[in-house]
């Protein structure tokens, strides 16, 4: 079964991680896709997810994207049970995605039960297209990405850590898109079970 859970904040929806196991988070092994967040000056998200996964009883490997080989990764992917995709710049992780094949490998491995979850950037980059990073914050492409092309692991575009001062802007940029968006509160995230697409977490869906 292919599951993805895209969320905005991580173990924001500790309660939906937990729900989505096969096993025992002890019984499984995580690894922490920390690419996004080399960038940023405030670190502090990393943290507390890896605080976060560690109560829920996960052992936390970090992995850099940034000079692996697709060999490398393989390698170093072929044993793990959960990829947990860290937040931060949505460009730059795009970017080691692609030069890593890191795109390549993780399409492989949902497709043999390996659960994807993504936070915020981690997110976006699980959809066709991650035009969505522009939206609030269009001085974030510090690598000059041309090619907006996510990963394509799901149909849609999503929003994160939406908040109601961002209705307007994303009401405009929504008529120009040509994706359906979903649209998430820190509290919320998207399951995907093949092809069932549902809404988690606390609070109604946001709808513009």
């Amino acid at each position: 079964m292919k599951t993805i859970l895209l969320t905005s904040a991580g173990t924001n929806v500790k309660e939906e991680i937990l729900k989505i196991l096969p096993k025992p988070a002890n019984q499984m092994k995580l690894v922490q896709i920390i690419t996004a967040s080399k960038p940023e000056k405030n670190k502090a998200f990393v943290e507390k997810d890896r605080k976060g996964l560690q109560e829920m009883g996960f052992e936390v490997e970090d992995i850099d994207l940034e000079g692996k080989t697709e060999d490398e990764l393989r390698t170093l992917l072929s044993d793990k049970d959960i990829i947990f995709v860290q937040g931060g710049n949505t460009f730059y992780l795009m970017k080691y995605i692609r030069e890593s094949g890191f795109d390549r490998i993780v399409k492989e491995l949902i497709e043999k039960g390996v659960i994807y979850i993504g936070v915020s950037a981690g997110s976006y980059v699980a959809c066709p297209s991650i035009e969505m990073s522009y939206w609030k914050h269009p001085d974030r492409n510090i690598v000059n990405l041309t090619d907006l092309s996510g990963m394509n692991l799901v149909s849609f575009l999503l929003s994160v850590h939406y908040k109601p001062e961002f209705r307007e802007i994303l009401k405009k940029e929504i008529s120009k898109t040509n994706y359906g968006v979903k649209i998430l509160t820190d509290s919320q995230a998207i399951l995907v079970r093949d092809d069932k697409v549902k809404l988690v977490g606390m609070g109604e869906e946001v709808r513009i």
